[in-house]
This record gives structure tokens, C-alpha cells and sequence, in this order.
């Protein structure tokens, strides 16, 4: 404590110089998760065993603010408990930078933030800050922003390369995406909310031995928010076109959910996702699998992770209808949310006959407790019933009846000290 006082009396110290009013805000958060995965983003074959672990996050924030100028620098340590040695003399992982960027007002509507940051908007389902991983999700990029009383737009612009290279590479394509622009227009009418977006994402991909290109693909769409005292419904429509290594892109997204207070401490949601996918037995090159990016994809179509976690790209696509009950009273929440998943498009077994487009079933339960204002301990138990569709897209046979998902995190969030 002592140290991190020091160093905020040192930042402080070198801003007392001027005469704008200033603030240093640094704050902590530690985050142990244990989880139990049996049957966790696929089936488990027979012979295979359940396994356990404890993963944690550590992140040390730090927020400077004066009159026109913001800085944030966040350190962050991820592990899972048992990595290093009890007597080890470093660290498996080592600290990273999660976020470390600056922020300039430049008038009273505009401002430009450059460095590494979180990227989220409306429900996070094309960017999303990832906040489940325990790395999270972070870009390096620049950030022009309008706000006014009502409207708000981003533009934002990224270029990444693997290494400070003399000459172009000709093999050692960059794994991240290689450029990216996009607009992101919000604004709002009475209770109705809407986003704009349009995003351009170019990835390097190697056309022929030692010629690398870029290949730009296109995401559009919007989203429409709407809540009161009773209702809190969205909807979210996006397409994607361009090119994706040297083949043509033309997917789409169509996501809708309400959600209706029956008490104010009752809830009941529906929804339906739809994302767009190719048959298997649809010969051509074009890739109709639509991609959700930089999205929070755990938050959806179930938290096992079955779908675009790692997995299910440029596959046959998803339907998701889903039910969501919520419960709240006192410092206690409780969600039950379970999914019926479809294939929207065919699935061929080893025979190339048409299967079944039923996937499966998910069951989703999870509690949280605030325990006082920085501590909340929070817990979940998921279940998959897959189909015999589901275990062929999956490429498993000879599975199990059980697959399930447990889990328990408590997450420290505590204030260390504001300097003013």
C-alpha cells in the first residue's frame, strides 16, 4: 500500500506544476475461478476423464485524468494454479499490459484515444471486451469520438504487424488481423436506442508460396435497443461481403430477444439467433458462414462454448431459440437459460446422407451473491444433450451420455485510493 501511495504522490507531484484540477484513481481486481469440465466445447468420448482446475486474474489499474488529457494502464497476470513452482524464481506468464492508452480531448465534442484498448459496443456480439476469458480482449488502435447530447460516433483504425521488420515478410503473415477501420454511429429516439456499424477487417494469408496479400472482409449492420419500466427488447441485424483468402464472403446475423418484468424481482426472456452457415453438400467456394469477430461469444448460444468459441467457424451455421428466466432478491441473482440448437443448414453423415438438423440441448444455470460492494462470488452449472448432428459436426463418435460444465469465481474488486 505504502508503494502504491508513493507512486501516486510521484504522478501527482510531477502534474502539481500546472494549475488543472487532476485525479489518480488506481484500483485492484482479483479473480480465482474453478472449473470442472466434462464435456466442455465437445462431446467426451469414452475413455476420456473429466478434469478440474483453477485458473486466476490479476489486474492492477491505474487512471489519470486532468482537464483535457486521460491515461489508462492496466497490468495483468494470468494463471492457472500449480503453473509455477512453489520455490520458482519467475513467473510462467509475467505481467502484461491489458490496456495502456491516452486519451486528448481536442474540443469540446471530439476526443482522440491511442494505444492498446477495450473495443466493446451495444450487446457485445461484434465487439465485446471478452471480459469472461480470463485474459479478456484488447486492441492496439486509434479512436476518434463525437459525442453530443444524444449521438455518439466512433471511428476507429488499427494496423498490426508480428515484428519491426526492415523489409515486407514473404512467409510470416501476421497471425492477428493485419488492418482495421470502422465506423460506429449510436444515437437516441425517446426510449429506442440505434447503432450503425460498418467495419473493415483485412487479414494476410499466403496466395502462393512466399507471395502474401491481404484479403478485406466487410461486417454492417445495426442494432435496436428498447427499454422501460416492463420490456427490454433488442434486435441486431449484420451481413458480411468481401474477400476472405482469395474466396468471396457473403454471410449474415439475425439476433432478437425480449424480455418482460413480471415482478421487479422476476423476469422472462425470449430469443432467437440465426447465423448463417453452408450446407456440405454445397460445392461452391463462396464462404456464407457468417463470423461474429471480436465478440463476446460466451455470452452466447449457451456458456459450454459449443459455438464460435474457438470453434464452429466457417461451418454449417446456427439456429439458437432460447428461454431466459432471471430472479433477483437481496445481494442474490439466479439465471436458468436453456437453448435448443438447430442447423439451418445439411449435415451430411459418413454415408453423405442428410442428418437430422437437430444439435442438441443446453441447460444453463448460474447464481451470484453480492457479498458487499467490491466482492461477489458467482457459480454455474451447464448441461449439453447433444444429438448424433451435433457429435458428426464435431467429428466424435463413441461418446458419452454426460456432458457437463461447473464452475465457481470470486471476483476482489476493491478501490485502493483516489488522489485529488
Amino acid at each position: 500500500m505504502k508503494l502504491l501511495q508513493t507512486i501516486g504522490l510521484v504522478f501527482m507531484g510531477m502534474a502539481s506544476q500546472g494549475l488543472q484540477a487532476q485525479e489518480l484513481d488506481v484500483n485492484l481486481q482479483l479473480r480465482p475461478r474453478f472449473e470442472y469440465r466434462n464435456g466442455f466445447k465437445t462431446p467426451m468420448v469414452n475413455g476420456e476423464e473429466a478434469t478440474s482446475f483453477i485458473s486466476q486474474r490479476s489486474r492492477l489499474n491505474f487512471n489519470y485524468r486532468q482537464e483535457k488529457l486521460t491515461t489508462s494502464l492496466t497490468f495483468q497476470n494470468v494463471r492457472t494454479w500449480g503453473d509455477v513452482g512453489t520455490t520458482a524464481t519467475a513467473d510462467k506468464n509475467g505481467i502484461a499490459f491489458f490496456e495502456a492508452w491516452a486519451q486528448y480531448e481536442l474540443c469540446p465534442n471530439w476526443s482522440a484515444r491511442l494505444g492498446r484498448q477495450v473495443i466493446s459496443y451495444d450487446n457485445q456480439r461484434i465487439f465485446g471486451g471478452l471480459d469472461w476469458a480470463q485474459q479478456g480482449q484488447s486492441h492496439d488502435a486509434l479512436l476518434f469520438s463525437f459525442h453530443s447530447k444524444s449521438s455518439q460516433l466512433d471511428l476507429g483504425f488499427a494496423l498490426n504487424s508480428n515484428a519491426e521488420n526492415v523489409v515486407a515478410p514473404k512467409t510470416a503473415f501476421t497471425t492477428n488481423y493485419k488492418s482495421m477501420q470502422y465506423a460506429w454511429y449510436h444515437t437516441q429516439f425517446s426510449k429506442i436506442n440505434t447503432s450503425l456499424l460498418l467495419l473493415n477487417t483485412g487479414y494476410e494469408f499466403e496466395k502462393t508460396p512466399g507471395d502474401l496479400e491481404v484479403d478485406y472482409k466487410q461486417t454492417f449492420g445495426t442494432y435496436l435497443s428498447f427499454k422501460d419500466k416492463k420490456w427490454d427488447v433488442n434486435l441486431g441485424l449484420y451481413g458480411q461481403t468481401g474477400q476472405s483468402a482469395d474466396k468471396k464472403v457473403s454471410a449474415w446475423y439475425a439476433g432478437a430477444f425480449a424480455c418482460y418484468a413480471i415482478t421487479d424481482a422476476f423476469k422472462v426472456g425470449l430469443g432467437y439467433e440465426y447465423l448463417s452457415g453452408k450446407s456440405q453438400d454445397d460445392s461452391s467456394t463462396t464462404i456464407k458462414s457468417f463470423t461474429p469477430l471480436f465478440g463476446t461469444n460466451h455470452g452466447f448460444n449457451g456458456f459450454m462454448d459449443y459455438f464460435y468459441v474457438g470453434n464452429h467457424q466457417n461451418s454449417v451455421g446456427l439456429q439458437d431459440a432460447y428461454l431466459k428466466l432471471n430472479y433477483t432478491s437481496n445481494k442474490w441473482q439466479f439465471t436458468f437459460m436453456p437453448h435448443i440448437f438447430n442447423a439451418p443448414n445439411t449435415v451430411l453423415d459418413d454415408t453423405d446422407k442428410k442428418r437430422n438438423s437437430s444439435l442438441g440441448t443446453e441447460i444453463d444455470f448460474t447464481t451470484s451473491c453480492t457479498l458487499q460492494k467490491d466482492i461477489v462470488v458467482s457459480a454455474g452449472y451447464s448441461q449439453m444433450f447433444a444429438t448424433g448432428t451435433l457429435e458428426q459436426l464435431k467429428n466424435v463418435s463413441n461418446t458419452t451420455n454426460t456432458n457437463n460444465w461447473v464452475w465457481m469465481m470470486v471476483s476482489v474488486n476493491p478501490r485502493i485510493f483516489t488522489l485529488k
